[in-house]
């Protein structure tokens, strides 16, 4: 029951806590807040200007939010982004080429650390697996870190988009530190400890809202 122990045929293993699960299933936690989340980071972008966008459930979800957006200039690694954001009119969206990985829609490597190097964006929005007082923001996958890191270096600000069960969890991978980012956007405020060393490293914190007033009130910048 506690996930200690997975029945497999003819016994039984230890499971791989750092496992993560596949694209689709992420889609499909924490769907709301994930929304939420969506909505007040695209908020933060106006039509017109350009991003950066890695692959994560959270980060497909700010492109859907973003469809309402236009002449976006569009930098990505994921499938379902790039498809996303593609079927707007006015929009230029840039896919990497590289290994594509189908359980999380999107290619990494040297090839699509390279591509990206090509361009400067305004901003880009990053998801990652946790958020850890000691390691800062992480990730499970070494290839996921580089590209993630790459891609903050071709930006003017970086914003993280997490949902409130990404802290206090630890993943293996370090992405950055807390002084690297300058927006997070969550579903909650953060747990007092991480809202002191946010607030020290110059983080702004943006917790979304939930309800029909969200909609209204989290428009894009003018």
């Amino acid at each position: 029951d506690k996930g200690l122990v997975e029945r497999v045929h003819g016994g039984a293993v230890l499971p791989d806590l750092f496992r993560e699960p596949d694209f689709q299933r992420r889609l499909g936690r924490n769907a709301e807040a994930k929304r939420a989340i969506a909505r007040r980071a695209a908020a933060e972008i106006r039509p017109g200007e350009s991003v950066m966008m890695d692959t994560g459930s959270t980060t497909a979800y700010v492109a859907r939010a973003l469809t309402g957006h236009s002449d976006l200039m569009v930098v990505t690694n994921c499938a379902d982004i790039a498809r996303t954001l593609a079927t707007r009119s006015r929009n230029k969206v840039y896919m990497a080429g590289g290994e594509f990985r189908a359980d999380d829609a999107a290619v990494f490597g040297a090839a699509a650390t390279r591509f990206i190097e090509q361009f400067r964006v305004h901003t880009a929005i990053l998801s990652i697996a946790a958020i850890h007082l000691d390691g800062g923001f992480m990730d499970f996958h070494l290839a996921e870190a580089d590209f993630s890191q790459a891609v903050m270096r071709r930006a003017g600000r970086v914003m993280i988009v997490a949902d409130h069960s990404k802290f206090e969890v630890q993943a293996p991978v370090h992405v950055c530190a807390f002084a690297d980012v300058d927006i997070l956007v969550t579903d909650r405020p953060p747990p007092p400890a991480f809202a002191a060393r946010f607030a020290e490293a110059g983080i702004t914190v943006l917790v979304a809202q939930f309800g029909p007033s969200a909609h209204r009130r989290q428009r894009p910048r003018t």
